[in-house]
């Protein structure tokens, strides 16, 4: 049981037995990944916050897609670098966590608030082997993940759309509406705007 992404290194759990200990990636996706947990440490974690182009030139090194005006805060975690996307404006805040084990795209001037988690990896809860998947997530053009949210895997904010301060979102947030809580749930729809 492979995962259906192309190119995705999460070996199979029968025969890499990672629910007894074994390994979850390929050796070199996890030699990338201590790699670049060493650059990010020594190079980029401690950096002020105005450091953005440097910082976005080690994730780049490592295979991510930003912008040239994309931001991302040192003290922000990007798990897997070469599953990260970041659009024309968008911002990375803070301690944020992008637990990247499937592609996680920020599109443009969308915002990623301090403290917030996008967590693209789950695992088959009733599989006895407990195989690790990797689905996706989204932040739509304009959208806001406000602080200490919670986006779990495969989800899509639509443009525009707002994920309130510690709310928690399993499902799709559709175009241009704000949702709050755990689970999220609408409260209201949010005024249309465009920014040139």
């Amino acid at each position: 049981m492979r995962m259906e992404q192309p190119g995705s290194d999460i070996l199979d759990a029968r025969t890499s037995c990672s629910r007894t200990g074994g390994p979850s990636f390929s050796l070199r996706h996890r030699m990338v990944r201590a790699m670049w947990s060493v650059v990010w440490t020594l190079l980029a974690a401690w950096t002020p916050a105005p450091l953005h182009r440097w910082r976005a030139f080690l994730l780049r090194l490592f295979g991510a897609q930003l912008a040239a005006n994309a931001r991302v805060h040192g003290s922000a975690r990007i798990w897997y670098p070469p599953n990260l996307i970041v659009e024309e404006n968008a911002l990375i805040g803070p301690r944020v966590i992008c637990y990247a084990m499937a592609p996680i795209r920020i599109c443009r001037n969308a915002v990623v608030s301090q403290g917030a988690h996008l967590c693209a990896g789950s695992h088959a809860v009733d599989d006895p082997h407990f195989q690790l998947e990797a689905h996706p997530i989204t932040i739509g053009i304009n959208a806001w993940v406000a602080a200490e949210a919670f986006v779990g895997p495969g989800v899509t904010l639509g443009a525009g759309a707002v994920l309130g301060a510690r709310s928690v979102a399993f499902r799709d947030i559709p175009a241009w509406t704000i949702y709050v809580g755990n689970p999220a749930r609408l409260l209201r729809e949010r005024v249309r705007f465009t920014i040139p």
